[in-house]
């Protein structure tokens, strides 16, 4: 659904969070498949970094083209 969000607000400024749950509301598909946006209105913490050995416990496989930005996440495999 992302691209069909990018492709109804492209070149448009995201100034602020209206507009954008603007642009994600008013998105479809051509098969009539519609999404509901709404703010969250609590706090969250930002700048919280976590470790290296934290990170390689992630179960991410990169996919073959673009690898960086496109990947998949998946649960994590038992280690035992």
């Amino acid at each position: 659904m992302f691209s069909e969000i990018s492709k109804n607000w492209a070149g448009e400024p995201l100034t602020n969070i209206d507009k954008i749950l603007y642009f994600i509301r008013t998105t479809k598909t051509e098969t009539g498949l519609a999404v509901t946006a709404y703010p969250i209105p609590d706090q969250y913490a930002t700048g919280i970094k976590i470790s290296d050995a934290e990170m390689r416990q992630l179960n991410i496989v990169p996919h073959d083209i673009l690898g960086r930005w496109n990947y998949t996440v998946s649960p994590a495999q038992n280690v035992n």
